[in-house]
């Protein structure tokens, strides 16, 4: 009602004046306020000083057809993705771009927005992010079924990850995967960074990454947040490619390529403010050092062979 006497009283100062900059400034309102409600006082009286609905006349046409909502609801009760990841495995899988608010009001609209998951017990809420693609790779492998071994390597800075699948987590393995990795990442690598896999600490395998002047820094043990990067997006590849798709099938090699490339060039991720790895990698290009950079600062006399008992490795690096 306060308002309503205010308005009124607008409108009845400058009826009386007639002059609007006198009346806007003494009662420290601007002159569309003024035009508005003095139009509407004018068309239906004190009752046009009523405050009325916002709300469109006309909503917009339904965004979401029958089949596309079935699919939407048929992936959220089959796979339990999330809004995000719906709508990265709608783009990827069916071709199908909507937005993050449609995806949400349809599971709204049935009453699935809730998803029940166990809550993760996290170690500290720290996050970071090394400054330049290729200043750390972090990598890891997973095994998905016996006899089915991911290996995986993602830049901390950019998100650009390199995949291969194998029989066996070994060291030879890890020299044919190392081999890709230095094919396929877009950037000169600076350092790789693991856990106390065995796989990664064969002789065979450090010699190779001094002769490539790439530093090897493994984490110490039960600190798998250290590594979380590369923790985090196996779970990724879990729910939006191996959920859906045969292990055994003979061209599971092609087929984890083509998701690759979906992930480095073509998935929106949420940390990097909705861009692509290879966004992030051209978007810092200028600021990532050459081949010859990298080589030139590295200090093959701070290098040795690393152990992977921690507490042996420790003792062995202070003995220097």
């Amino acid at each position: 009602m306060d308002l309503i006497k205010a308005r009124l009283a607008w409108v009845e100062l400058y009826a009386k004046t007639g002059d609007a900059g006198f009346v806007c400034r003494r009662c420290g309102i601007s002159r569309p306020t003024l035009r508005k409600w003095w139009r509407r006082y004018q068309a239906d009286g004190e009752a046009g000083l009523v405050e009325r609905s916002r709300r469109p006349h006309r909503l917009a046409a339904q965004k979401v057809f029958a089949d596309q909502e079935a699919l939407i609801l048929s992936l959220r009760r089959e796979r339990r993705l999330g809004v995000k990841q719906l709508r990265n495995e709608l783009i990827r899988q069916h071709d199908l771009h909507l937005a993050l608010d449609t995806i949400h009001r349809t599971l709204i609209r049935h009453n699935k927005q809730v998803l029940k998951r166990p809550r993760r017990w996290r170690k500290g809420e720290r996050r970071y992010n090394r400054p330049i693609p290729g200043d750390r790779i972090q990598m890891d492998v997973c095994k998905i079924r016996p006899g089915i071994y991911q290996y995986t390597a993602i830049d901390d800075c950019s998100r650009y990850k390199v995949l291969g699948v194998y029989k066996r987590a070994t060291a030879a393995n890890t020299l044919d995967f190392l081999e890709r990795l230095i094919e396929e990442m877009p950037f000169p690598i600076q350092r790789i960074q693991t856990d106390r896999g065995r796989e990664f600490f064969a002789a065979a395998v450090q010699r190779q990454l001094m002769d490539w002047a790439i530093k090897f820094r493994p984490i110490p043990p039960r600190s798998p947040h250290l590594n979380g990067k590369v923790e985090r997006t196996h779970r990724a590849d879990r729910e939006e490619f191996w959920d859906m798709i045969n292990p055994k099938d003979p061209q599971i090699e092609a087929k984890l390529a083509d998701w690759q490339h979906h992930w480095n060039w073509n998935r929106p991720h949420t940390a990097l403010k909705g861009m692509s790895p290879i966004d992030r990698v051209c978007e810092l290009l200028d600021k990532t050092p050459l081949r010859e950079a990298v080589d030139a600062a590295y200090d093959s006399s701070r290098e040795r062979i690393r152990i992977a008992d921690h507490r042996l490795d420790t003792a062995v690096a202070s003995l220097k």
